[in-house]
């Protein structure tokens, strides 16, 4: 995305978290809930999906087999986002300046699994700074993990996951959203799996309504 797209759509989401974000509506027996007011998407064109996550929680751990596998299918008119939620809490936003200092790196797809065993198996502390700086040295180049954890971009980036969030009133992980219109969450659909069957009937609702358009 281009600065300017970037800028237009950071104030489009910062006047929409500022009224409160965008309310929820489900029809019973409906899968998905859908949003009010739709919020802005990044690359035109493209069908945005994003999922809501953070490295902390036992659920999207759960669900990142799944999820991984499913991405390797999309097809090249879906736009695929990860957004680590904080939920403003600050060992949650170390965890989600984890996710973008390794997509800084290019290195978010390689080491995220890495960064979910860290947590979830080996019991590491990793939004604990040194903690997390030791580990980062055993898996990446340290120092460039450093530089780029400490960064204004890295601190930007988790700024703008916020925004994200409460334009999209984010309130549990794994969430997923589809084309800033539609929510779906394993409460909605039933389970993980039914979270992107759910995801995928969207992105095809979504692409017939455009194809229309």
């Amino acid at each position: 995305m281009n600065r300017r797209a970037a800028l237009k759509q950071l104030s489009a989401l910062t006047a929409l978290s500022a009224l409160g974000g965008a309310a929820w509506a489900q029809k019973a027996g409906q899968p998905f809930q859908t949003l009010a007011t739709k919020v802005p998407t990044e690359v035109a064109g493209k069908i945005e999906v994003i999922e809501f996550f953070s490295y902390g929680c036992p659920h999207c751990n759960d669900f990142e087999p799944l999820l991984n596998n499913w991405t390797k299918t999309l097809p090249a008119d879906v736009n695929f986002v990860k957004v680590p939620i904080t939920f403003n809490r600050p060992e949650w936003t170390n965890l989600a300046r984890i996710y973008y200092t390794l997509e800084a790196m290019g290195e978010a797809a390689k080491l995220g699994p890495a960064v979910f065993a860290a947590i979830h198996e080996q019991k590491r502390q990793l939004q604990k700074e040194d903690v997390l700086l030791e580990w980062a040295g055993s898996v990446t180049d340290s120092k460039r993990f450093s530089d780029t954890w400490k960064s204004f971009g890295v601190q930007s980036r988790v700024q703008r996951s916020n925004q994200i969030a409460a334009a999209y009133r984010v309130s549990g992980v794994p969430m997923m959203a589809v084309d800033g219109r539609f929510i779906v969450s394993a409460s909605t659909a039933g389970s993980h799996e039914g979270m992107l069957k759910t995801v995928n009937e969207l992105v095809a609702r979504a692409r017939s309504e455009k194809g229309k358009g």
